[in-house]
């Protein structure tokens, strides 16, 4: 019997691919060297930087400040490359200024908690520091409805590592059988759950092939009562 949930947060509840994307449109727009880029190539630029340097400052080789200058720098450089030091610095605090300014949650990930709440515990798992998720979980207004935040920087090791799903089960006093990990990421948090026994269910907003038939997918957590079965199994126990 399923008695807990864990969740991914970024891209699984909270919206950073649509977030990221207007608030560099947002700033694109401001910064005359970026204004003829077009967003997406700007968002897959920045998408893999954010992929190169984010587990660097999980492991704590990198701090985020530095990982975001650099970022913003190797950003801007293909565009705007005799811009003087301070520009990424500059350029990151606009981008981030319109980050915070248009956050958001994926559609009918809210109401997702709300309905599983008063009978699930609600666990989040995320690659990510500790500050930077619980102020977002406040922003999306899911504070009151996690019962345990489990990161990365608390926990020492990135998804897929078992370690931080060990940490999660005992946080929330779970069993793997007794566990369901809903997350966007294949490898994070699909075959990091599958590694520990753990049900997953994959959100794959993209429409990408399913490199595993048997895992349970959802497209949406629209309409509330389809995701719903799908990820408490109710539709299979009927």
């Amino acid at each position: 019997m399923t008695t807990s949930i864990l969740f991914d947060l970024d891209d699984t509840l909270f919206d950073h691919m649509g977030t990221a994307r207007a608030a560099l449109a947002a700033t694109a727009a401001a910064w005359p060297a970026l204004q003829a880029v077009p967003v997406e190539t700007l968002y897959q630029h920045y998408s893999e930087l954010l992929e190169e340097l984010h587990p660097l400052v999980m492991t704590g080789r990198l701090s985020y400040l530095d990982a975001r200058r650099q970022r913003f720098a190797r950003l801007l450089a293909p565009y705007e490359p005799a811009a003087p030091a301070t520009a990424a610095a500059q350029l990151a605090a606009q981008h981030y200024g319109h980050y915070q300014q248009r956050r958001r949650p994926v559609a009918g990930a809210l109401a997702l908690l709300q309905a599983l709440k008063p009978t699930y515990k609600i666990g989040i798992v995320t690659n990510n520091r500790l500050a930077e998720q619980q102020e977002k979980l406040r922003y999306l207004g899911m504070s009151e409805l996690v019962d345990a935040l489990i990161t990365s920087e608390d926990v020492g090791v990135l998804k897929p590592d078992p370690a931080i799903y060990e940490a999660a089960l005992q946080r929330l006093g779970a069993s793997p059988t007794q566990t369901v990990m809903v997350g966007d990421n294949w490898l994070a948090d699909v075959v990091g759950a599958l590694a520990v026994g753990i049900r997953p269910v994959w959100l794959n907003r993209l429409g990408v092939a399913r490199p595993l038939p048997e895992v349970a997918e959802l497209a949406s957590f629209e309409p509330l009562a389809a995701g719903y079965e799908v990820i408490t199994g109710a539709a299979d126990s009927t």
